[in-house]
């Protein structure tokens, strides 16, 4: 399974300044973190909350997504896991790269403004799929040679006029482009109940 990720300023004070901790912030911070999967889980939980956490909280869920389960079915030798690994290594890094400001001595983390000021799109790619920017290559080229052949009048190809063409092309993006879309809003960080990465658990994919 192949990753990616797409980083978007979306707020006005973003575009007020672009300053270095900016521009590290969106290249060489955002990818250190985001290539650690316990940090792009507290980036999720951290946008789904919306606020301050607990270190405790956020290893329950954490550890809840790894092992495909209810928050409520994690055990504490399980939680206890991925709490030693956030407070030894994980949050001190974030912390360090202004992603996190971690309190120690509450066990609180809140995300930075820094972070706030980015969508952060998470591309997760199958095995067996392809990323969006070579389906739309692929599919250009597919409909740029069928222009082609009906240009050099090869039946029957040939009886369908420019016009036809053109509507043709421009619905196939178009619906390219909504599925693009939709698609995109299920990779933003914190905008589903599960990272995108991670299928929800059995229980609550059958109640959905």
């Amino acid at each position: 399974m192949k990753r990616g990720a797409q980083i978007s300023k979306t707020k006005e004070n973003a575009g007020s300044s672009d300053t270095p901790t900016d521009r590290e912030l969106s290249t060489e911070t955002v990818f250190e973190t985001l290539s650690s999967r316990r940090r792009r889980y507290t980036l999720h939980y951290l946008a789904q909350v919306d606020d301050s956490v607990t270190v405790r909280d956020l290893s329950e869920q954490i550890a809840a997504w790894e092992n495909r389960i209810e928050r409520r079915a994690v055990t504490p030798k399980q939680r206890k896991r991925v709490y030693t690994a956030l407070h030894q290594t994980h949050l001190p890094t974030m912390d360090r790269l202004g992603v996190v400001e971690y309190d120690k001595n509450r066990g609180t983390i809140t995300m930075t403004d820094h972070v706030r000021a980015f969508d952060i799109y998470l591309d997760v790619v199958p095995r067996d799929d392809i990323p969006w920017s070579q389906f739309y290559l692929v599919l250009g080229s597919v409909l740029s040679a069928l222009v082609v052949v009906a240009a050099l009048g090869f039946a029957p190809f040939s009886y369908v006029g420019g016009f036809g063409y053109a509507l043709f092309v421009a619905a196939a993006f178009t619906v390219a482009g909504c599925v693009h879309t939709i698609r995109d809003r299920r990779t933003l960080i914190g905008n589903t109940a599960t990272p995108p990465e991670v299928e929800p658990p059995r229980e609550l994919a059958e109640e959905a």
